[in-house]
């Protein structure tokens, strides 16, 4: 995956906190036996810290921002982000929402831009206080996707997935997948209380990762709004894999079998491993976000 060397990164679409602490100096997202189920829930990416009950009372993230504010002196240009994780982010988000306000204008609709909030080990969101064991998360309240770039190392370490530059943007697109459906409606389907491989959860992130899929299908040809160049220059194949790697990675039961030993389809909230490829597949194949009805 590679970016367009000369574009200009656009650093007000990505929030850097790392290094702050929240007013008060205390985040909990619980501690034993309730620690390991966030890392486990959390880690196959959620749409809230509060949606596993394990939360404290949150703050808005700006009341503490960091003055180091490294993206912003660090991220101007394309190039930084082909050696960067951090201006990788930028860029993936960028791209991520070029695509989508272009889509929802061609469908004739607005797309109401979310920034990416980059954080170190605790952050304070309107979903309520979160630590980086819940994973990256997109919070409704603040629409505000959250990551600790910590969790890329997770994922090959933890997890077994091969890694590499695609697999960060699958994570980035898929939370922003969640933020299309906030917009759509969709989103609050999977608060229902219900778990289970029929699930409205699992729909719910199934129709994320399709979303994912549908931005990787256009992510060359989208035009950068500053520049009319795609930001993005090259996907190869090896990317797409790195991709399709990352979301079996991730899958139910992959979580299950890994942590406890057995697989429990009654407990699922996010699909299977083969379920999280398919539906990417089927975005990336497709590029239509009308062939995402995962509820049907």
């Amino acid at each position: 995956m590679r970016f367009d060397d000369d574009a200009d990164l656009d650093t007000s679409e990505v929030q850097d906190v790392r290094g702050s602490r929240i007013p008060g100096g205390r985040a909990t997202v619980g501690g034993g036996i309730a620690g390991v189920i966030a890392l486990i829930l959390g880690l196959l990416f959620g749409v809230g810290p509060d949606q596993l009950g394990l939360t404290s009372d949150g703050s808005d993230p700006t009341t503490s921002s960091s003055s180091a504010a490294q993206v912003r002196q660090s991220c101007l240009k394309g190039q930084d982000a082909n050696r960067r994780d951090d201006c990788r982010t930028v860029a993936v988000v960028n791209s991520v929402q070029d695509f989508w306000r272009q889509e929802f204008q061609r469908r004739g609709g607005t797309y109401g831009d979310a920034r990416t909030v980059l954080f170190s080990e605790r952050v304070g969101t309107a979903c309520g206080a979160a630590t980086s064991a819940v994973g990256p998360f997109y919070c409704p309240g603040d629409r505000r996707v959250y990551l600790d770039l910590g969790f890329f190392d997770d994922l090959r370490t933890k997890f077994g997935s091969s890694g590499g530059p695609f697999a960060q943007a699958y994570v980035v697109a898929h939370e922003y997948g969640h933020h299309v459906q906030n917009q759509t409606g969709t989103l609050s389907r999977s608060q229902d209380g219900r778990q289970g491989a029929d699930s409205n959860a699992v729909r719910v992130e199934l129709q994320a990762d399709c979303y994912a899929g549908v931005w990787a299908h256009h992510a060359t040809t989208t035009p950068d709004e500053s520049t009319g160049r795609p930001l993005v220059t090259e996907l190869t194949r090896a990317d797409i894999r790195d991709g399709l790697d990352a979301a079996a990675a991730v899958g139910d039961d992959r979580i299950q079998e890994r942590y406890q030993g057995r697989v429990t389809p009654e407990s699922w909230t996010h699909g299977s491993a083969a379920q999280r490829q398919q539906w990417f597949s089927t975005g990336l194949r497709t590029g239509d976000m009308a062939q995402c009805d995962t509820f049907t």
